[in-house]
């Protein structure tokens, strides 16, 4: 069983490399196409190195964690953000091309090539600007059976943080200063919390002792979380007085707090029998903490009144934020409702892989109870 996991994934990892080799070719021919003169042997290089950089240096985060593992995984992370722009802009200049050829057009490679290679450079630094500005987004959720002493109260929801290589504790800090501000009744974390790479689980964690809210601070495990052992990132959570939920319920002035880990919510019957085996009232008030909306319909079926995500990403950055649209529907960002239960998933705070948000934007989500 295991050397056959060690095959698919080594089989993964060989696929992906060659698309990337393959995009990366690409990118130089279209280049080189309009820039003849462009075509040394140090560009041809440059870019090969670069087409190998992303997948060494995610493998290397995954078991080191040192300066120059931090550094090697930065550069290749924001220049797979960048290329991805690159990439698409390569395909937009061929398909020009080839439209003009096909109809008899005149047409000069250079331009339109140049430009949408100059536009794909700014949209994806600018992609990288942004992923550094957290938002904060407000909302307001009338929930049904409300005990009186919730209304007007104010949770943060944060996901997403992705505390690694990218993302380090300082991030966190600032986070923290910002919910502080807006002085929360309740803070709900809905997983992702570490990126899952090699990390001082405790150093990273430190910013939230400093998170502290009247009615509790909550958390449940993501699928970053539970990729592997996830006991190091649990610990470290609690230990810094983060309440940690998992298949369980907290009765806070009447509002029930559920929270579900992410690989106990995978599957339709593995979350329905999770709620099921929970002792709680129908009848008033509940919150749903789990991380990823994959199964609305089980939550509302079973009596939810709200759930709370995260995971999505808003696809991050564009095209995959039209992928998300497309495989989450209604519930890959914001307020919605299914039946009788309202969802909010958020785009999340940090990010994963590239460092970069376009179509997108870091948040801290301010919800208020009515």
């Amino acid at each position: 069983m295991l050397m056959r996991l060690r095959r698919s994934f080594l089989s993964f990892i060989v696929i992906i490399q060659t698309v990337l080799f393959a995009a990366h070719i690409l990118l130089y021919q279209t280049w080189t196409f309009s820039h003849p003169q462009a075509g040394s042997l140090g560009i041809k290089l440059a870019l090969a190195g670069l087409s190998l950089s992303f997948v060494s240096a995610s493998l290397l985060a995954y078991r080191y964690t040192n300066a120059v593992v931090r550094a090697f995984y930065k550069i290749s992370a924001v220049w797979m953000g960048v290329f991805s722009f690159l990439f698409i802009a390569s395909l937009l200049s061929w398909t020009i091309f080839s439209i003009a050829r096909v109809a008899g057009w005149p047409v000069n490679f250079h331009p339109p090539a140049e430009a949408l290679l100059g536009i794909g450079i700014v949209l994806g630094m600018f992609g990288v600007f942004n992923a550094g500005w957290t938002r904060i987004t407000r909302a307001t959720v009338q929930l049904a059976n409300l005990p009186p002493e919730w209304r007007g109260r104010k949770a943060a929801l944060i996901s997403d943080v992705h505390l690694g290589h990218v993302r380090n504790g300082n991030f966190l800090r600032r986070m923290v200063a910002k919910i502080l501000l807006e002085q929360p009744d309740a803070i709900f974390i809905a997983g992702d919390l570490y990126d899952g790479t090699a990390i001082d689980a405790r150093r990273a964690a430190e910013p939230l002792k400093q998170l502290t809210a009247p009615h509790g601070v909550y958390f449940v495990a993501g699928n970053h979380e539970q990729f592997g052992d996830d006991s190091k990132y649990l610990q470290a959570i609690a230990a810094a007085g983060v309440r940690v939920l998992s298949n369980e319920i907290v009765d806070v002035d009447g509002l029930q707090i559920i929270g579900v880990p992410y690989n106990n919510a995978t599957q339709r019957g593995h979350l329905a029998a999770v709620l099921r085996n929970l002792r709680w009232n129908r009848d008033r008030a509940s919150i749903l903490l789990v991380h990823a909306p994959d199964y609305p319909e089980i939550a509302e079926a079973a009596g939810i009144s709200l759930q709370l995500s995260g995971h999505t990403h808003l696809g991050q950055f564009i095209p995959w934020s039209w992928m998300a649209r497309r495989v989450y529907r209604q519930f890959v960002y914001g307020l919605s409702r299914i039946g009788k239960m309202q969802i909010f998933t958020s785009s999340g705070a940090g990010t994963w892989g590239p460092p970069l948000r376009l179509g997108s934007n870091p948040e801290i989500v301010m919800l208020e109870f009515q």
